[in-house]
């Protein structure tokens, strides 16, 4: 009976750090459905989701370091979109005034909602880490991985040399969650992997709903290319190096103070 009760818990806490990606998906899904009068359809998303933003904050669902996190990833997957759109892996067809460069700027709330799960997650099952590897190494690689987005397209691809990188920085780093009483511990690149995988399956359900599209779902809908996982697990080690030094420098501050 307690793996059940642990479980049932474990599933809560996930399912409450998931409010603003269901958000997203949700109002995805009805605005591809139900069309707006007066309104672009991509304005209409960037007014409700932060609607659905001052709406966590003042309910104390989120709290005001973890909208400043989501603000940076914003901006981090705003310029990111921005300059994939000019190289056209992919575009956003429909019309909006609040397009900057041919992207919606609610764009960057699908990369902030990574840092809301984060954060939310962190917080609600009192996560920790071991074996960090410290400022340095984690920065360094964060940084290359972000900017290897941007400088395959024109120089080699070296997503698969970073990988192996990660796995090498981070081989000694164990996350430690909390679920009640009990502490659990989970090696933080498998942790990677396992969410890598479901913002893919969430990638599908979003160019389903015209989120935007890939260049080989003009003509019809296809399911998203697997090697997009390990675009995603590499976007969601940016997203944990961010969140946990955050987390550690705020720790450090409050002790002491």
């Amino acid at each position: 009976m307690k793996p059940i009760i642990q479980l049932l818990h474990f599933g809560y806490h996930q399912a409450m750090s998931c409010i603003f990606p269901v958000a997203i998906f949700g109002t995805l899904a009805l605005s591809s459905v139900i069309e707006l009068p007066f309104i672009y359809r991509y304005d209409a998303i960037l007014l409700i989701l932060l609607g659905v933003q001052y709406f966590m904050y003042r309910s104390g669902l989120e709290t005001l370091d973890e909208i400043k996190v989501i603000c940076i990833f914003h901006i981090i997957g705003l310029c990111l979109e921005i300059y994939k759109v000019s190289m056209g892996s992919w575009e956003y067809p429909e019309p909006g005034y609040t397009k900057l460069l041919g992207v919606p700027l609610y764009s960057g709330f699908m990369y902030a909602s990574v840092a809301s799960f984060m954060c939310q997650v962190w917080r609600r099952l009192r996560m920790d880490m071991t074996g960090w590897p410290g400022l340095t190494p984690a920065a360094l690689l964060g940084g290359a991985i972000y900017f290897n987005f941007f400088t395959h397209h024109f120089i080699p691809d070296f997503r698969w040399w970073l990988t192996a990188l990660v796995f090498i920085v981070f081989w000694k780093t164990r996350i430690i969650y909390r679920v009640r009483t009990a502490a659990y511990r989970m090696h933080l690149t498998l942790a990677f992997i396992l969410v890598g995988f479901f913002i893919w399956l969430a990638e599908n359900i979003a160019t389903f709903f015209d989120a935007w599209k890939y260049p080989d779902q003009h003509q019809t809908w296809q399911l998203v290319s697997f090697s997009k996982i390990s675009s995603w697990f590499l976007l969601v080690i940016i997203s944990v190096i961010i969140v946990a030094q955050l987390k550690y420098v705020k720790a450090n501050r409050t002790k002491n103070d």
